[in-house]
């Protein structure tokens, strides 16, 4: 079958040319610039990664302490993931949930099946001896937590897939880049464009993110409006860390697609 391929707005970084004239260089660079690009469909899947309901924060006070942007990604799955998620499954895309964080998922037919199409896992990787030293240093942090500690375990216990983001039937479910790889190559893509929470977090490094996934060839984007970030106490209220991440997928890993560019880009199939 010829390969074939849609239009579609793409936002990338410039990161030349500095310019040393400038008190910082740095300034002297493109930045965000878009340009009308393709994808090709048939290659191409909408990546759901760790879109999770964490309950409320009077059910759990201790764990929303911690994670400051679930409000955010609550707004986000009510907003736009219905829109995104409905043109997907109208389209030829692939629509494929990345999990983790529970057993929420296990029982799922979408899951066990994943399992017993990407076969046994490989082994871990090898790890360095510890001592007792590197475990004081380990315990020194978890014990800063250890306020929130029981609101987490009792979150992640009933952790579970929020309404706008439930897999239906048929949809691939993978907990790991080894199951995300059996499910790529069972659909023929090369091209996964990630949502879901949070972009600087779990959608670059957990198992089954960017990261990994890029080592296996795959090119990995994301939709600006469909994420959030961790952020910090110095970048929350400008949400920088979402910026540098979403600059980080441009220059290292993919594309930044605006929703309404990608949901465009999609009526083009008709």
């Amino acid at each position: 079958m010829p390969e074939r391929s849609i239009p579609i707005r793409a936002q990338y970084y410039e990161q030349f040319d500095a310019d040393y004239s400038l008190e910082v260089p740095g300034e002297g660079f493109g930045g965000w610039q878009s340009a009308e690009l393709e994808i090709n469909p048939d290659r191409t899947a909408l990546v759901v990664m760790h879109a999770w309901d964490c309950g409320t924060q009077e059910e759990f006070p201790g764990w929303w302490k911690r994670v400051e942007y679930f409000r955010r990604a609550n707004a986000i799955l009510r907003e736009y993931f219905p829109p995104l998620l409905t043109a997907v499954r109208n389209s030829p895309l692939p629509l494929f949930h990345v999990v983790g964080g529970g057993d929420y998922y296990t029982h799922l037919p979408g899951y066990q099946r994943t399992v017993e199409l990407a076969g046994p896992p490989p082994a871990p990787p090898e790890q360095v001896e510890s001592d007792p030293v590197l475990q004081r240093l380990r315990q020194f942090k978890q014990d800063a937590m250890a306020h929130t500690h029981e609101d987490v375990r009792r979150g992640f216990e009933r952790v579970d897939f929020p309404e706008e983001a439930r897999p239906l039937e048929g949809e691939g479910i993978a907990a790991n880049a080894h199951q995300l790889l059996a499910l790529c190559k069972e659909a023929g893509v090369n091209h996964l464009i990630y949502v879901g929470f949070a972009i600087n977090w779990c959608l670059l490094l957990s198992p089954g993110g960017m990261a990994e996934m890029s080592r296996r060839g795959v090119m990995c984007s994301t939709i600006r409006q469909a994420t959030t970030a961790v952020e910090n106490r110095e970048t929350a209220r400008q949400e920088l860390c979402k910026q540098i991440a979403l600059w980080r997928v441009a220059l290292a890993f993919g594309y930044v697609f605006d929703q309404k560019d990608f949901l465009a880009a999609l009526a083009t199939l008709g």
